[in-house]
C-alpha cells in the first residue's frame, strides 16, 4: 500500500519551519511531497487566484498551494496567529486555511499557533499527529526530535553567516523575510547581483535572538509584529561590523512598508530599500545596487 502524500507549499512559512515540518512528518511515516522552486508559471497561478491588494509573497504561496492539486492526499496550511500577545504575524497568516480552501478540491491539514489563548506549537504538532491516526506519544516524540533537528540546522546557519563577519570585502547586512529572499523568484537575482559585485551578503536572519528582540524594542518600544521585530532586532546587534542595510520587501507587504520606513529614519547608516513586485526586471534593480555599492566603497575609502 502507497503511503499517505503530504504536500508543502514551498512559499511563506515553509522558509522558516520547511525542516520542521518535512521531518515531522515523515517520522509519522508519510511521504511528504514539497512543491517545486517557484517560477514565472506558479506565480502568474497564484496572481489568478488573488487580489491586487495582496502582496507578492501571498501570491506565489497561492501559486505553489496550486501547484499541489490533485498530487497529494494532503496539503499542509498551517494557522500561525502568534506566538504571544508581543509576537503577533500577519493576518494573512492567519487566514491562509480559509483563503486556501476557497480554491483547492484536495483535503487540508492545519494546526493552530495562538499562544495567546493557549494553543502552543508542541501541542498543536500532536494534534495534528492524532488527527493524521497516530498516537499521542508518538506525535510527541516526532516533534521533539523534529524540533532538536531543526533547531541545529538553525544554529549551522548562525554559525556559517557569523563567519562573514570577518571578511574584508564591504558586508552588506540583508534585512529580508527568508520567504522573500530565499525564493528564487524574488531573492535569486538580487543574491546573483551582490556576488558579481564582490560583496559579502550577511543574513540578518540567522541572528535573531532574545538580545536582538530587546534591541528592537529599544528603536520602537510599540512593535509587537514577531518576524519584523526579530529582523529589525539585528540591526544594531551587528551594526558596528557591517557598511550597510539592504532592506528587501515584496509589494505591497504592509508590515515592511512601516516597519522598514521607522528604520531607515531611525538608524544611521547607508542603506538600500528593495521593493519587488511581480513585473520587477533585474536591470533597474542592477543600477540601484550598484550606486548603493559605489557609495560603501567611498564611505569605505574617505574612512581610511
Amino acid at each position: 500500500m502507497d503511503k499517505v502524500t503530504i504536500g508543502i507549499p514551498r512559499a511563506l512559512h515553509y522558509y522558516y519551519y520547511g525542516t520542521l515540518w518535512t521531518s515531522f512528518l515523515e517520522e509519522l511515516g508519510f511521504r511528504v511531497l514539497v512543491s517545486p522552486k517557484t517560477t514565472k508559471d506558479i506565480l502568474t497561478s497564484g496572481c489568478n487566484l488573488s487580489n491586487d491588494e495582496m502582496c507578492l509573497s501571498l501570491k506565489i504561496y497561492f501559486g505553489h498551494v496550486y501547484t499541489l492539486e490533485s498530487k497529494c492526499d494532503y496539503i499542509l496550511v498551517p494557522r500561525i496567529d502568534n506566538y504571544g500577545v508581543t509576537e503577533q504575524t500577519c493576518t494573512n497568516f492567519l487566514g491562509l486555511f480559509d483563503m486556501v480552501q476557497n480554491f483547492i478540491t484536495t483535503p487540508l491539514l492545519t494546526y493552530n499557533i495562538d499562544e495567546a489563548h493557549q494553543k502552543h506549537e508542541m501541542n498543536e504538532f500532536i494534534k495534528l499527529g492524532l488527527s493524521l491516526g497516530k498516537g499521542k506519544e508518538q506525535s510527541k516524540l516526532a516533534y521533539i526530535h523534529s524540533f532538536k533537528k531543526w533547531l541545529k540546522e538553525n544554529k549551522i546557519r548562525k554559525k556559517e553567516e557569523s563567519k562573514k563577519l570577518n571578511s574584508q570585502k564591504i558586508k552588506i547586512l540583508l534585512v529580508s523575510h527568508p520567504y522573500n529572499i530565499e525564493d528564487p523568484y524574488i531573492g535569486s537575482e538580487i543574491l546573483k547581483l551582490l556576488k558579481n559585485m564582490n560583496v559579502e551578503v550577511i543574513m540578518a536572519e540567522a541572528f535573531i535572538s532574545r538580545e536582538g528582540n530587546k534591541k528592537a524594542l529599544e528603536l520602537s518600544p510599540n512593535l509587537y509584529w514577531k518576524y519584523n521585530k526579530e529582523l529589525i532586532g539585528t540591526i544594531p546587534l551587528l551594526q558596528k561590523q557591517i557598511d550597510g542595510i539592504l532592506y528587501v520587501s515584496s509589494f505591497p507587504c504592509a508590515l515592511d512598508s512601516l516597519v522598514n520606513e521607522l528604520m531607515l529614519r531611525k538608524i544611521k547608516m547607508p542603506h538600500l530599500n528593495l521593493i519587488v513586485d511581480e513585473e520587477s526586471g533585474s536591470a533597474g534593480m542592477e543600477t540601484r545596487l550598484e550606486s548603493f555599492i559605489d557609495i560603501l566603497y567611498e564611505k569605505r575609502e574617505k574612512a581610511r
